[in-house]
């Protein structure tokens, strides 16, 4: 499962660290620019959705299997585009064949690991999905400076399929899938109980901000680090991703922390520490804002963690598998709706309102937490009586 998402989320965010070098070879805006990352999110999120239709009938591990040799596939076509719109082209059918690992990656997980544990197996998981960004980054960060980033693509894209196929070879069969007929009613259904639960929504909402502000700050932090006063390279910027690598620890820190505490108390930590995190990177010295990088990525790993495993507890189980589909159409729609209008935000106020325009929506994420601690307690009483 460490190499799937490492391969999905490789693939998925590679361009982030490009995003300041395609807006001055393509000569176009950042925002548009940013649209390598948004469009591939948004085909993945909305595919997402559908997938959990086939898996249920085909089965867990033949699904993620063919989904990632398809996305390494495109990994490689995307490095021969040769202009603008075919790499927009490529990303769009690279989100697409991307979504079959991410939907059904939770549901797996849930399957096979028992109750008591999922917890910090799930912050295992995202702490992966932050490895896989990670090498993504560097890697095509690294060999663009060296080479071309159509190189930098290519290499990613060999690398994504050797990794694939290990995960093929290597994935233990699911052992408690119970397969179903191929039936877009009981989806319907599905989806429909997913949409009902008006907890499940906040948990929805709070997985639409976090990741938007995340996809938002990386996006857009090489413009501000490749100025005064730092003047820092393509490699330098790319290997300033390490800071996501090293908030990982949070996930399964925070994961492991809900056997003890009350989630909402946790997601309020989470929130409290990316909000610090992003303040921090307004600062003139390059120590205060890479802290403050790592604060931030800490705070939406564990705030990840913490909700994706909320939304098991809260479901009806026999309609997990649609609101964890659900879960992460709202999670990626964030990261597209979001991450694109960081761009605007960038180009009329500067980098400080990037950083504001994140503060408000954190702040906003906190009254989610609020409101869905109210409901629950409300429930719980209403439950007694």
């Amino acid at each position: 499962m460490l190499l799937g998402s490492t391969v999905t989320f490789a693939i998925l965010y590679s361009p982030q660290t490009l995003i300041h070098t395609f807006s001055k070879q393509f000569n176009i805006l950042p925002s548009t620019a940013s649209l390598t990352i948004s469009f591939a999110t948004v085909a993945l999120a909305v595919t997402m959705l559908f997938i959990t239709v086939f898996s249920n009938a085909w089965g867990r591990k033949k699904i993620m299997v063919t989904s990632l040799l398809l996305a390494s596939l495109v990994s490689i076509l995307a490095a021969f585009s040769p202009n603008f719109k075919t790499l927009i082209f490529l990303r769009v059918l690279q989100g697409i064949a991307m979504s079959g690992f991410p939907a059904i990656a939770m549901t797996y997980l849930s399957e096979e690991i028992s109750p008591k544990h999922i917890g910090r197996i799930m912050g295992i998981y995202v702490g992966g999905s932050a490895f896989g960004g990670f090498v993504g980054r560097v890697f095509v960060s690294t060999l663009t400076d060296f080479f071309t980033w159509k190189i930098a693509l290519l290499v990613l894209g060999l690398f994504s399929l050797l990794c694939s196929l290990l995960f093929w070879i290597y994935l233990p069969e699911s052992k408690n899938f119970k397969k179903a007929n191929l039936s877009f009613t009981i989806w319907a259904s599905g989806i429909s109980s997913g949409l009902k639960n008006k907890n499940l929504f906040y948990i929805y909402g709070m997985g639409f901000l976090l990741l938007g502000v995340y996809v938002a700050l990386f996006n857009y932090i090489g413009f501000p680090l490749s100025k005064p006063p730092y003047h820092l390279s393509q490699t330098a910027i790319g290997f300033f991703f390490i800071f996501q690598l090293a908030g990982s620890w949070s996930s399964y820190l925070f994961g492991k922390l809900t056997e003890r505490h009350s989630r909402s108390r946790l997601m309020s930590w989470a929130i409290t520490m990316a909000l610090i995190g992003s303040l921090m990177t307004l600062s003139s010295n390059i120590f205060i804002l890479m802290i403050g990088l790592i604060l931030f990525a800490s705070g939406f790993l564990a705030g990840q963690s913490v909700a994706s495993g909320w939304i098991g507890i809260i479901s009806h189980p026999s309609s997990k598998t649609y609101a964890s589909s659900l879960y992460l159409l709202f999670y990626y729609t964030g990261s597209s709706l979001i991450g694109w209008s960081g761009g605007g935000f960038l180009s009329h106020y500067g980098w400080s309102g990037v950083v504001f325009m994140i503060c408000g929506l954190l702040i906003f994420t906190y009254l989610l937490v609020i409101v869905i601690s109210r409901s629950l307690r409300l429930s719980q009483i209403e439950n007694t009586i």
